[in-house]
């Protein structure tokens, strides 16, 4: 979900870099905000572990 935030805000500093176009917080900014974002998505923030206390999907059993 980060990574896709992150997505979004780096396409926005995009196109207000192609515009030549201001919101009122910079460039830097945006791109400070998008790497943050970025970083926290490696860092595993955010994330929903399916049920990774009982092994995954199918709760640890897997009927053959």
């Amino acid at each position: 979900m980060l990574a896709i935030a992150a997505a979004v805000v780096f396409g926005i500093a995009f196109l207000l870099d192609l515009l030549n176009a201001s919101i009122g917080i910079g460039l830097t900014a945006l791109l400070a905000l998008g790497l943050c974002l970025l970083a926290l998505h490696q860092a595993g923030v955010g994330t929903a572990g399916v049920n990774s206390w009982r092994g995954g999907w199918r709760g640890g059993r897997v009927r053959r």
